[in-house]
């Protein structure tokens, strides 16, 4: 059964509450596009480091196929679905994180629209890392392995008019025509925000975000 916290600033708590069960303790932050996972766990590693509790972000962006991969398979329309991650690759890295003393990790790099391997690094004197991503508490194949891994797990649960406005404004931030902006909103983006809300395994806390002002 999952705890619905109204104020993210109780998460930090929450989490050095939460047992490490590996040598680190991994912190699965999800929820779905543009509801604000980037920014809350870059707060979050903050606060717990400011604590004395080394915290690092790992991105699931990094797994993203290459574009290459998905136009063979006919999921260059539908980047950002889960079908077009290396969910497997991601679910070995949890592993890894969890109980080796250094690893590597791919990052995604969104100028160029690729992910490079190799360039993010988790060092031996980090305590706790908090993965990021749309799909981590999905129940689906590969996905739902997961789920034994995290330590503690936080959904962000956010209004699809407040993420409509939010991708929006993402998109005019990159310079995408307005046209091609609203199709991949309605198309893409705001498909795979209600994929996750309807398949979405229970987390430990729900945070309900506030609505834009």
């Amino acid at each position: 059964m999952s705890e619905t916290i109204d104020d993210a600033g109780a998460l930090p708590g929450l989490i050095l509450a939460a047992p490490h069960t590996g040598r680190r303790r991994l912190v699965a932050l999800a929820g779905p596009p543009a509801s604000g996972k980037s920014t809350l766990a870059e707060t979050l590693a903050r606060d717990l480091t400011a604590q004395g509790c080394p915290a690092e972000i790992v991105p699931m962006d990094g797994f993203h196929l290459d574009n290459r991969i998905l136009s063979r398979r006919g999921l260059i329309g539908r980047k950002g679905a889960p079908e077009s991650f290396d969910a497997a690759g991601l679910l070995r890295l949890l592993s890894a994180l969890r109980d080796d003393a250094q690893v590597h990790y791919p990052v995604f790099n969104r100028e160029r629209d690729i992910s490079i391997g190799g360039a993010g690094e988790v060092g031996e004197g980090c305590d706790t890392v908090i993965v990021e991503g749309n799909y981590l508490l999905l129940d689906a194949p590969v996905w739902r392995e997961m789920a034994r891994q995290w330590d503690i797990s936080i959904q962000l649960e956010v209004p699809l008019d407040v993420l409509e406005a939010r991708l929006t404004q993402r998109w005019r931030d990159h310079a995408i025509p307005e046209a091609e902006a609203k199709r991949r909103i309605h198309e893409n983006d705001l498909v795979n925000a209600r994929h996750v809300a309807a398949n979405a395994l229970a987390a430990d806390y729900v945070v309900r975000a506030e609505e834009d002002g």
